[in-house]
């Protein structure tokens, strides 16, 4: 009964902080409502029994990637005004996209259905102590079963550090940037000019 209760308010939480991620229209409200997401998340699978991907869920997420998501958010001092300007004229193939992500999920939930040993099926899919560790059995699924999705998924992150290094070093007008090529190639006439001063003039 405790389970079921703790389920339910980590399962309500998540899915609130999730929907708040996407409408909060202060990008630092929607990275602070996604550390809300991830640690409603850990909670869900320490009662999966999954112990090992909630800290790491918890670390490395929260710790790491939700920070750096909020000091990337407010480090670039992107116009958020300017970029909804354009919103219009992508919402019908957003609101296409949106119709056809509801209509899969409608067929999954009207084809899935609770039966009575899905509590045995879960608590199956950790092994005994005895046998293997939680951290060992996860790395044997991980790097066997969904070794694919996991390459994938290493790809799609590789992406995004790169499409944010390229946010941060963009040219922007009014911000002097470093340019090392040009401090390198830099002669001796460019980086003094000797000035002969006469007495009582002054520079």
């Amino acid at each position: 009964m405790i389970v079921a209760i703790c389920f339910y308010i980590f399962a309500a939480v998540l899915v609130g902080s999730a929907v708040m991620v996407v409408f909060s229209k202060n990008p630092v409200h929607s990275v602070l409502f996604l550390i809300l997401a991830f640690f409603n998340a850990a909670g869900l699978f320490v009662l999966l029994g999954a112990e090992f991907v909630a800290m790491i869920l918890v670390i490395v997420y929260v710790g790491a990637v939700a920070v750096m998501f909020l000091f990337v958010v407010m480090m670039l001092d992107i116009n958020f005004t300017e970029l909804r300007k354009g919103v219009q004229d992508y919402l019908p193939i957003g609101l296409l996209i949106g119709f056809i992500l509801l209509a899969e999920i409608a067929a999954i939930a009207g084809g899935w259905s609770m039966t009575d040993g899905i509590a045995t099926t879960i608590t199956s899919a950790t092994p005994p102590a005895s046998e293997v560790t939680n951290t060992d059995a996860i790395g044997r699924v991980l790097y066997t079963d969904y070794i694919f999705l996991f390459q994938v998924a290493g790809l799609i992150l590789l992406v995004a550090m790169i499409g944010a290094i390229v946010l941060t070093h963009r040219n922007r007008s009014g911000v002097k940037k470093q340019d090392i090529g040009k401090q390198v190639r830099r002669r001796r006439h460019e980086a003094y000019e000797a000035v002969k001063v006469k007495p009582g003039e002054g520079i």
